[in-house]
């Protein structure tokens, strides 16, 4: 019950991702009247901006030393922030500027990385072996299915039975994600205990990070995170104006298809940990990878409009999506762990905030890029506008083109992986022995997950 409560922090973050990828960039340019290309823009500086920012932030966790542990104070510092942000953009005037915009982005996307970055290095931490992390890491995408089923519900309620706008439909989305972020913060923080690693080396320079990026598996890694973020996301970019003009699927629809796709993470995260444990965390995330692909292959071949097709279909894609993430980050962890064993410093909190700036870089780039694509071709996002066939050709192109094409080359980035759960266990061994004269580690994974020993903790052979 304490993993779920600690996961339970990823509900409003998972909540925002979904919004960011499918409905602000759409109410920005729908509602307020921003163009496509100056939204596009706004949302790709700012994570652009943000990505070192996150370096700083993961180097700052991984530095902090405080009696309330490392992560835990980042997660407390970041809450706020993000909370206020969203307030800020909520009440966006309609004659709103880029400067605004780009403004309050920035400031929501810090509070953003200090939640979720601490959270996911803190689960790094709490969780040592190659089967508790695909686990863990299983429960906080099982979690941050509910936020985003939560959040992808809400418009959909607010439309059909109390006559809402889309526009009002946005906004309760981001009261849900406002009120979200406190429980849940205050729940991981008040169930869950953490122990703090020292570093056997304390002395090092910034520089010295770069040394990462030197390093095959670190290489792989950022890739596969880049290209598997950028597929889905270049996907939710164009989700509505596809499913609705080129699908012939009303948003109250098109939203229900997408909370199965979403919702099909309840059995596609598990089912990924699962299969991490048995097959090996990389393999496991190419068979995700190709299955997806296969599915999003026959999706322009169903009839137009036919919603029992489209929904088996969706759940499919939608589990298959859900495994990234959790293979992604469960193989950050198991990475960190290699590093810091041969190096003797903390690398989590770096290492996720490495991944973390990736997956920004996919995202601001799939909404640039999508949003220009169909500036380009003349598609025209405005309320009411009519777009003809060669436009919502090129919509249809970009849809199912692209995602194809960016998670298959995220599958093929982990052939040829080496560090496999046996190779894993080997590292943990050594770190424990190494630890244990400093640290008392028990008393964290038992606060987790039950487990009072790591020495005696099941492990895939």
């Amino acid at each position: 019950m304490n993993a779920l409560a600690f996961a339970s922090a990823y509900i409003p973050i998972s909540a925002l991702i979904l919004a960011v990828a499918v409905h602000l960039p759409r109410y920005f340019a729908s509602h307020l009247g921003l163009s496509l290309a100056a939204v596009g823009g706004a949302f790709a500086l700012v994570r652009f901006v943000d990505i070192p920012i996150d370096t700083v932030i993961g180097v700052g966790m991984d530095r902090t030393r405080t009696r309330f542990g490392r992560y835990r104070v980042w997660m407390a510092l970041g809450a706020p922030l993000l909370m206020f942000a969203l307030f800020m953009l909520m009440r966006s005037p309609q004659d709103v500027g880029e400067g605004y915009l780009l403004g309050w982005l920035l400031v929501m996307y810090i509070g953003y990385s200090c939640v979720y970055l601490s959270q996911l290095a803190w689960a790094g931490r709490l969780a040592p072996t190659y089967e508790q992390r695909s686990k863990v890491f299983g429960a906080i995408m099982a979690m941050g299915v509910v936020g985003a089923m939560g959040v992808l519900l809400i418009p959909v309620v607010m439309t059909t039975m109390f006559g809402a706008t889309d526009a009002e439909g946005v906004q309760a989305m981001m009261w849900f994600i406002i009120g979200g972020v406190p429980i849940t913060v205050l729940l991981a923080l008040s169930t869950t205990r953490e122990t703090v690693a020292r570093d056997h080396t304390v002395h090092f320079k910034l520089r010295d990070y770069m040394l990462l990026l030197t390093r095959g598996n670190v290489i792989r890694l950022l890739l596969a995170d880049l290209f598997v973020t950028l597929g889905p996301g270049w996907m939710a970019a164009l989700y509505l104006f596809y499913f609705t003009d080129s699908r012939g699927f009303t948003i109250a629809q098109a939203n229900i298809l997408l909370a199965i796709y979403i919702g099909a993470g309840f059995v596609g995260a598990p089912f990924t940990a699962w299969l991490g444990n048995k097959l090996s965390k990389h393999r496991a995330l190419i068979a995700n990878t190709t299955a997806y692909s296969l599915g999003l292959i026959a999706l322009p071949f169903l009839p137009r409009g036919d919603f029992l097709l489209f929904a088996p279909l969706m759940f499919l894609v939608g589990g298959m999506a859900a495994g990234f993430g959790v293979m992604i980050r469960a193989i950050t962890a198991d990475i960190a762990d290699e590093i810091r064993l041969e190096t003797g410093r903390e690398w989590m909190g770096l290492m996720y905030a490495m991944t973390n700036a990736t997956s920004k870089l996919a995202s601001a780039g799939s909404i640039f890029l999508t949003f220009n694509v169909l500036a380009a071709v003349g598609y025209e996002a405005r309320e009411g506008a009519a777009n003809g066939p060669a436009q919502i050709q090129g919509l249809e192109l970009a849809y199912i083109i692209g995602p194809i094409v960016f998670v298959m080359i995220a599958g093929a980035c982990f052939v040829g992986y080496r560090l496999t759960a046996e190779r894993h266990a080997e590292i943990r061994t050594e770190l424990e022995k190494r630890d244990a004269a400093m640290n008392d580690p028990a008393a964290a994974l038992e606060s987790l997950t039950g487990e009072t020993d790591f020495a005696t903790a099941p492990r895939t052979t």
